[in-house]
């Protein structure tokens, strides 16, 4: 439930500061141009939110309010540039478009979510190979595993 509450506050921020800044869209110009300029400006801010944010702190803004951390898979550690770029582009590009693909074949609707052939059907698991998890989860296995090695 966290994962889906960091997601509606990422979108809930990124559309707030669109919305700050309609204003200046909209002295712009035309009505082509302003509308242009909103959805650059709602790309710009997803990217760097979960990006370029998730890079720096392993989070975007509404995962870190919600105590949710992204890490690389196998070995817990933080997921690089181009991971993170795939993931935001499965969100932003793939991810929209299932319920539109629903709609138009009911019948390829098996219960079965829609996923890449030789994925694995983890529920957790995106498909950049990147995982979200608690915070305190990760800082218990963080402590697990250098007292292992310790």
């Amino acid at each position: 439930m966290r994962r889906y509450l960091a997601v509606g506050l990422d979108a809930y921020l990124c559309l707030l500061a669109v919305g700050l800044l309609v204003r200046s869209c909209l002295a712009s110009g035309g009505t082509g141009r302003a509308i242009a300029l909103l959805v650059v400006q709602l790309t710009v801010l997803s990217f760097a939110n979960q990006v370029l944010l998730t890079m720096a702190v392993r989070a975007s803004a509404g995962k870190l309010i919600m105590g949710v951390r992204v890490i690389r898979l196998p070995d817990a550690g933080r997921p690089g540039f181009r991971r993170l770029v795939l993931r935001w582009l499965y969100g932003l590009l793939w991810l929209p478009l299932q319920p539109w693909r629903r709609l138009r074949d009911p019948a390829a609707s098996d219960g079965a979510p829609e996923r890449p052939a030789g994925r694995p059907a983890e529920p957790y698991e995106d498909l950049a190979g990147v995982r979200q998890v608690r915070h305190s989860d990760l800082r218990h296995y963080r402590a697990a595993v250098r007292g292992r090695t310790d």
